[in-house]
């Protein structure tokens, strides 16, 4: 297992998705042999905290806005030192990662997914099923974006290449890539030439961007080569310049 984040030429940030495969089939959760160890501390604090939330079932169900189709994830988040773990790329299986298919790409390391609990995860880290969102709040600690926002800028804070930023904007909160990033958004364009998001159809979108990328081995060093790539393979897309260095470019696909 790698110690750092290499440098790809271009990296693609991904969301979770809520979505998840039900049970793994390999060893039990081993932090020490996840990617970016530099997070492993905030991943052992969150870890004992989840666990010890999911020991009172009503309690968990509440903190954790589970519905009731969803509250299997108690017991779950409640045995994540010992379940069975899988590959991150079969745990996630909500629309964007089966447009994406990793599954069938030769080489899926240029991906990081941004997580609640484990901050950033590559497609080969083995974790459990979990149940962990963005907004969960523990008591006596910060919010999940500001408790992660250090470690994961001490892993990805030096980073020279450019980045896709793939995340819904609860995920932008802990960190991002300033002018080296472009961040793609999703329209959906009506006849009057009015814009709305649709998520289920921006999630597709995300997913089949990503693909692209990885399937065509892309390795854009701009957000203008970005930009001519997909133009290329057939989304309308418009391109906007960072308002600020501390902003990234915009990048938005506009689908009929």
């Amino acid at each position: 297992m790698d110690e750092q984040v290499d440098s790809p030429a271009v990296l693609i940030l991904l969301p979770p998705s809520e979505g998840k495969a039900g049970q793994g089939d390999g060893p039990p959760l081993d932090l020490g042999r996840l990617s970016s160890p530099a997070l492993n501390p905030v991943r052992e604090l969150l870890v004992d905290r989840l666990v010890e939330l999911c020991a009172d079932e009503d309690a968990a169900v509440k903190a954790l806005k589970l519905p009731a189709s969803s509250r299997h994830y108690v017991e779950a988040n409640r045995t994540l030192r010992t379940a069975p773990t899988l590959a991150a790329w079969e745990l996630y299986n909500g629309v964007l990662y089966d447009r994406l298919g990793l599954g069938d790409l030769p080489d899926g390391e240029q991906v990081l997914i941004a997580s609640p609990l484990w901050g950033l995860l590559r497609p080969s880290d083995r974790v459990p099923p979990y149940r962990m969102p963005m907004s969960t709040r523990f008591t006596g600690l910060d919010g999940l974006a500001k408790l992660w926002r250090p470690a994961v800028g001490e892993v990805l804070g030096d980073r020279g290449d450019l980045i896709v930023d793939l995340r819904s904007g609860a995920y932008a909160q802990v960190w991002g890539p300033k002018n080296r990033g472009v961040t793609v958004r999703v329209f959906k364009e009506d006849l009057a030439g009015k814009r709305t998001v649709v998520t289920h159809m921006a999630k597709a979108t995300r997913g089949e961007v990503a693909r692209a990328l990885l399937a065509g081995g892309a390795r854009p060093e701009s957000a203008a080569d970005l930009g001519d790539f997909l133009a290329a393979h057939g989304w309308k897309i418009e391109l906007n310049e960072p308002a600020t260095r501390s902003k990234p470019w915009l990048l938005d696909i506009v689908i009929d």
